[in-house]
This record gives structure tokens, sequence and C-alpha cells, in this order.
């Protein structure tokens, strides 16, 4: 099987573009803040990798359905995966649930 070469850098070339694009989107559908996590937040791309954002925005849906809203509103043109809490879930499980923990270690949040 012949082998690829440069293709995690052309990947993450366009999760950085999609990161961008969505990014200038996110004070329109009200996110309060937002992080990167991931493989690209760790600089750990490759060929399977997806964008990874963690949220923070006031909803009304069900945990497990609140990442539609954001999958229907951007059409993510790459594998994306919005992981959405409300600020009081944020608040509540900031020191225990390990996706908030991972993401806030990864970098500084994006307010908009």
């Amino acid at each position: 099987m012949p082998m690829v070469f440069g293709f995690s850098r052309q990947r993450q070339q366009l999760l950085e573009a999609e990161f961008l694009r969505i990014a200038g989107e996110m004070r329109q559908l009200g996110a309060d803040r937002f992080w990167l996590s991931g493989d690209l937040a760790r600089n750990r791309v490759g060929p399977q990798s997806e964008l990874e954002l963690v949220i923070v925005r006031e909803m009304a849906e069900p945990f497990h359905r609140r990442s539609d809203f954001f999958q229907t509103h951007l059409r993510p043109r790459v594998g994306t995966r919005f992981t959405v809490y409300t600020p009081a879930e944020f608040e509540e499980l900031e020191d225990r649930d390990l996706v908030i923990r991972e993401a806030v270690s990864l970098g500084d949040p994006v307010y908009v």
C-alpha cells in the first residue's frame, strides 16, 4: 500500500480554516464562549482528526440534542464535534467533567 506524505499537514490546514470560519459565526448563534479541544488544540493532527469544540450557550434542548443546532446552522465542511453546555452546567461541572477539564487545560476560551 503506498504511503502518502503531507496528509496530516493538509488535514491541519483544513481544520484550522474551518475553525476560523465557525469562530466567525459563533456570536450570531448566541454562544457565550467556546474552546478548541482535541487533536488540533494538542497539535497532533492525523488523517482521522476532527474539529472538536466545547461551547457555552444558554439552550433549552436536552444535552444530547444541542449539537444538532450547531450542525444545522454551521454545516461543517470537515468532521466536527460540538459539545454544548449551558452556563449553569459549565459552572457546576467545570472541575468534574473530563471534556470541560481537557478543553480548559488546552487553551483560553474565545469570548464572543
